[in-house]
């Protein structure tokens, strides 16, 4: 991979010349991926050499864009680009950041030389990052195309739609995909974490990322995102029983049959029952009841004290055992683990002041 030292001091210390880092800023960005990013990744100069970090630092980091100057972000706060893409010729690591779609969501070729530029890097031998939803304004380069990448959860669909090319696996906290590794995502919202603790383990070292990890007190997502993913049923597909079925499973899911009930509330065959929802949500019935029951017993979990086979019960499975085995095979955790990560803790809560 080239150094990408463009515009680096010719009169640096001896030693290793820092990897240039391009962090691509433009309208949709998000502040918070794009300056938690900008700063993690500059911390060597900042974070007490007793953690063993390696001196000069690794990286420079440089805010890029169309145009040098103050730019709005999509969160109303307004950055400064250092330079234009234009002058940058070479560089080792571009990242984009997070981006917010809004109700049209991502409109393709809107930035034509952003694209074009990080097409360019790559082919001259840049890693090309994305942090969470900045994959859309790279999938546009076709770098990513045949290649595996993770998006935000909540964007999944909408980049599938534009992007069928790409395999995407929403799931997944961090994917390292292309003949040369060069190809790194990150999937939802603070996955960046994880996506510059990887950049510093492989540049610099696992002890350097420990050590900057401990210092902005950043935790690798090592359970996945399964157990963060809100599962909401696909109700685009235009079949008015299946619609109608969902409908009342929403507020049934809960009952001894609910398959059998929806199909005689259908009234359909069992057989052509299952093979239009199966169609029509990408999910058998069976499949679309244990996700509605999880989700509900995930709620639960976050915001009440009943025990886990309570909740088996209130959800439908008179079987703790195997609502145990099915919540884990869904998202990843046990029950008690699942609680113990997303239920509020006592220090936050208002306190009890009768």
């Amino acid at each position: 991979m080239p150094n990408g030292n463009d515009g680096a001091n010719p009169g640096q210390d001896a030693g290793p010349a820092p990897l240039h880092v391009s962090l691509v800023a433009l309208p949709e960005a998000v502040v918070s991926t794009l300056s938690g990013i900008f700063d993690v990744m500059n911390a060597f100069s900042i974070v007490p050499q007793a953690g063993g970090l390696p001196r000069p630092a690794p990286f420079r980091v440089e805010i890029v864009g169309e145009r040098a100057g103050p730019l709005m972000l999509a969160s109303k706060v307004p950055v400064t680009v250092q330079r234009a893409v234009a002058e940058i010729e070479r560089t080792d690591i571009v990242i984009v950041p997070s981006v917010l779609l809004g109700p049209e969501g991502w409109i393709t070729g809107r930035y034509p030389e952003l694209v074009a530029w990080s097409r360019a890097m790559h082919d001259r031998g840049a890693l090309i990052c994305s942090a969470c939803s900045g994959l859309f304004l790279l999938a546009e380069g076709g770098m990513f195309d045949g290649a595996d990448a993770t998006v935000h959860f909540g964007y999944a669909r909408a980049f599938q739609a534009v992007h069928p090319q790409v395999s995407i696996h929403p799931e997944q906290v961090l994917v390292v995909s292309g003949p040369r590794d060069e190809l790194i995502t990150s999937g939802a919202s603070m996955t960046w974490h994880d996506l510059v603790l990887y950049l510093i383990a492989r540049h610099a070292g696992a002890t350097a990322a420990q050590t900057i990890a401990r210092f902005f007190a950043l935790q690798w997502h090592q359970d996945g995102l399964a157990p963060y993913m809100v599962f909401e049923g696909r109700r685009d597909h235009g079949d008015a029983a299946v619609q109608a079925a969902q409908d009342w499973l929403a507020d049934h899911f809960s009952v001894a049959n609910p398959l059998g009930e929806m199909i005689r509330r259908a009234g359909l065959a069992e057989r052509t029952f299952k093979r239009r929802f199966t169609q029509a949500t990408g999910m058998s019935p069976i499949a679309y009841v244990q996700r509605m029951r999880v989700e509900e017993a995930k709620r639960r979990l976050e915001r009440t004290e009943a025990s886990v086979d309570e909740i088996s019960l209130q959800v439908g499975y008179e079987e703790p055992a195997f609502f145990r085995r099915l919540f884990r095979r869904v998202t990843g955790l046990s029950p008690g683990a699942y609680r113990r990560r997303f239920s509020v803790p006592a220090y936050p809560r208002p306190r009890d002041t009768a």
